[in-house]
């Protein structure tokens, strides 16, 4: 039997503390003991970016990352970001310019965009798509994507 350990960690504003088997990957944690589904599994090797989420600030892959080193952490993951009713500004950036297909890369696209228009001005499309480059999307081609990430950082105060 492995042993268990105790974390706790904020999940998009709410605190949480749990036991967890030390081996459990963060993708899995969230989806399954939280229900945030929305961190969607790919590739499960970090190349997809499917499973992008913030943790302290910064974007993760959370299939490369155990559970047990987020412990004392703040995650957000795409659940947090808005509501159907109130989007937040990368999401309706989406919704406007049209760069949804599928939707298994989006919420790892938003979640790596609203990381990368907090940090970096984004000032060309030559930039945006090297910031994009860890997210794989194969219904697209980026075009919309890279559209709404445009609008967005040309918009004054819609950075999330």
């Amino acid at each position: 039997m492995i042993a268990h350990k105790t974390i706790r960690m904020t999940v998009n504003g709410t605190t949480y503390e749990r036991s967890v088997e030390p081996r459990l990957l963060l993708s899995d944690f969230l989806r399954h003991e939280f229900g945030l589904t929305g961190t969607h599994v790919g590739c499960e090797h970090g190349i997809c970016g499917a499973c992008t989420i913030v943790v302290n600030g910064d974007s993760v892959r959370s299939c490369l990352m155990l559970a047990v080193q987020a412990d004392g952490a703040a995650v957000e993951t795409v659940e947090g970001l808005g509501t159907l009713q109130k989007l937040n500004p990368v999401q309706a950036a989406f919704q406007d310019q049209h760069a949804l297909q599928c939707g298994f890369c989006t919420p790892g696209m938003l979640m790596t965009i609203t990381d990368l228009i907090k940090k970096y001005p984004l000032a060309s499309d030559a930039e945006i798509r090297e910031g994009l480059s860890g997210n794989l999307c194969r219904c697209t081609g980026y075009e919309h994507i890279v559209k709404a990430v445009r609008a967005l950082v040309r918009q004054p105060g819609s950075a999330p």
